[in-house]
Order: C-alpha cells, then sequence, then structure tokens
C-alpha cells in the first residue's frame, strides 16, 4: 500500500543555511546555530531590527518588496556572521581596519547594505538585462514581437537554471545545500506533528513549498508573464518598464509564496510544483551532524511541543456511555483535535516507534 501524506499545519516559522549551520526565526526573533571547528554547536538568539508586526509588513503585495529586502539584508548579515563563527579567530586585514576607521560601529551595517545592493544589481543584470539584449538581437532577424518576448523568457529560465547548477559544483555551496535540507527537514517533522528528534528530521521531505528557492522560481515565472504585456518601440522605455515592474513581481511572488504554505488546494500545488523541483539542486540529505545543529537552531526560538500539543494532539472531555445492563457510567473520553486518518497513522507509527521498526 502507498504510505499516505501527512497533513502539515503552518507552524510561522522558517529558516536559512548558512556556512556551518543553521538560522532559524520565528516571530521578532531568530536563532543561529553554527557547528564549531572543535565539533560542538554554538547556539546565539537576535532579535530582528524591524518590527515584523508593523501595518506596513501587512500590506499585501506592499509586504512582499518590503520582505524581499529584508530577506537580503538579513541573510547577508548571517552569512558574514557565520563565516566568521565557523572559522578560527583571524586577525583583521589592512581592508577591515580601513573600514573600521571611516564607518567606525556602522562597519557591519555599511558592508551589508553594500553587499546587498551588489547582489541586487548582479541578479538584475543576470536576469533580466542580459536576456533581453540577447532577445533584441534576435530580433533584428525576427519580425514577430511575441517571439522575441518568448525567446527572452526562456532565456531567463536557461540563465537561472545554468547559475543555480553551477554554484551547486561549488564544495562550500554543497554543505550550504545539505544545511538547507536540514532546515527544511526540521520544519516539515514539526509541521507534520512528529516529535522532534534525529530519527524523525531525518525522515522528513527536504522540500518545502515556503523555500526562498521557490520564490525565486515565482519570481521568474512571473517576469516572464508581465513582460509580454509591454509593448512599446522605445528600446529604453522597455529596459524601464521592466526595471519598474520588479517590486510588482516580487509582491505578487510574495503572495503567491504566502497562499502555497498555507493552501493544500490542487492549482496551488501545480504552481508550487517548479519551485519545489528546483529544490532537488538547492537542497541535499544532509548527514547526522548537520540535523543535529538544525534541531538546536530550531529548538532555541520555536517551541514545537507547545505547537504540537494545540494542533496535533487530543483533549480528555467528560462523556456518558451506556453500560450493557442499561445503566450509565460517566468516563473520560478523547476529541481528536485532528482527522480519524491522521490518528490511525499516529497510531501505527507510535506502534512502530515502540517495537523498534524503522
Amino acid at each position: 500500500m502507498a504510505k499516505r501524506k501527512r497533513k502539515s499545519v503552518y507552524s510561522g516559522i522558517g529558516g536559512q543555511a548558512v556556512l556551518e549551520g543553521v538560522m532559524m526565526k520565528n516571530k521578532e526573533e531568530y536563532a543561529v546555530a553554527i557547528r564549531k571547528a572543535d565539533g560542538n554547536i554554538d547556539v546565539s538568539m537576535h532579535k530582528l531590527a524591524y518590527n515584523p508586526e508593523s501595518l506596513i509588513r501587512k500590506i499585501p503585495f506592499v509586504r512582499g518588496v518590503i520582505a524581499f529586502i529584508d530577506s537580503l539584508s538579513l541573510g547577508m548579515d548571517i552569512l558574514t556572521f557565520s563565516a566568521t563563527e565557523a572559522e578560527e579567530e583571524e586577525e583583521p586585514t589592512a581592508g577591515d581596519r580601513l573600514l573600521e576607521k571611516i564607518f567606525g560601529s556602522k562597519t557591519d551595517a555599511v558592508v551589508t547594505g553594500f553587499t546587498v545592493v551588489l547582489s541586487l544589481l548582479f541578479a538584475i543584470l543576470l536576469f533580466m538585462v542580459l536576456p533581453y539584449f540577447v532577445s533584441e538581437l534576435a530580433g533584428r532577424y525576427l519580425k514577430d514581437q511575441t517571439l522575441v518576448l518568448l525567446i527572452e523568457g526562456i532565456l531567463r529560465i536557461v540563465v537561472f537554471l545554468i547559475y543555480v547548477a553551477a554554484i551547486a559544483l561549488m564544495k562550500d555551496i554543497k554543505r550550504l545545500y545539505m544545511y538547507h535540507g536540514a532546515e527544511h527537514k526540521c520544519i516539515n517533522c514539526i509541521e507534520s506533528g512528529r516529535t522532534l528528534n534525529l530519527k524523525n528530521v531525518r525522515r522528513s521531505s527536504r522540500f518545502h513549498k515556503r523555500c526562498g528557492t521557490s520564490f525565486m522560481i515565482f519570481i521568474v515565472l512571473i517576469g516572464i508573464v508581465l513582460c509580454f504585456f509591454i509593448k512599446t518601440d522605445s528600446r529604453l522605455l522597455r529596459i524601464a518598464y521592466r526595471l519598474l515592474l520588479i517590486p510588482v513581481i516580487a509582491g505578487i511572488s510574495y503572495e503567491l509564496l504566502r497562499l502555497a504554505g498555507r493552501n493544500d488546494s490542487f492549482l496551488l500545488a501545480v504552481i508550487s510544483a517548479p519551485g519545489l523541483w528546483m529544490q532537488r539542486i538547492t537542497t541535499k540529505e544532509p548527514d547526522d551532524d548537520m540535523i543535529e545543529v538544525a534541531i538546536a537552531a530550531t529548538e532555541a526560538v520555536f517551541d514545537w511541543e507547545e505547537f504540537q500539543n494545540r494542533h496535533f494532539t487530543s483533549k480528555v472531555v467528560k462523556r456518558k456511555r451506556k453500560e450493557p445492563d442499561g445503566s450509565m457510567v460517566e468516563t473520560d473520553e478523547e476529541t481528536l483535535e485532528i482527522s480519524v486518518k491522521e490518528i490511525e497513522e499516529y497510531l501505527e507509527e507510535k506502534r512502530r516507534n515502540d517495537q523498534g521498526e524503522v
């Protein structure tokens, strides 16, 4: 019999793989767990520099643009932090001392901001401007504007796939993708109602619909669709429209990702499929040491036992039962907060665990 997929419950937590570690974020807090050079796990707690519950971050479509910028900034900051923590203490370079002298205590913020801007410019040039100019060259020999736009869209997808596949060949990125898989596995373990331990995390899926990879796929695909509506003879205007559409594309992509993470409808499953396929590249199966790091980050910032008690366990209520002799007896019975099918799966899993079956 085919194994039935366990129903998942949205937890609200998210994460990111970092160098030799995992970051897990819950509301305004996030924890970074790093496997140190001596083999120990170092867990540090942090608070976001912004209020995730602010009004502007709740406005549909606008919140997607802000979330995109926030995630880039936080991601760069955490990657820098993890690189420092994972390695032995090193003497600052001449460049480090110069930046410290110029910017003082704001050095880290300035470097992070510069890196984010540079990353955005690189992404725009590689995934938008380059395909546009290549398609424009093809347009000199093709009279059909729709065909030119189709070529541009195909080139965007091809460039993105080549880029993701190419960096996956790097040794450090391979390990990063393994930690990425560990992060997803922990979240899936919790959201499917399993106890957060090494065995259950290992058996959980490394794919998740709320992944940043899926967000990037949405951005690429939605950008292709919207560009089909740009009809102008001016090359400058075509470039300007594409740049102006970036916030719109990010906003729509975020809303789709948000819906996909909270809904199991067939339509959203189809829309999410390309992102899940891409995660076969951007996530890899982690080893046990990596899973332990991801569990440490998760437990530092999220009370998974309270979450599961709220969403997956049962509660006792008083019920009256008729005995064979006709008398009525009051008993304690459980009313289940999840479906019968899920309870059957839970009991079967408990039986297997008690018997030591894999």
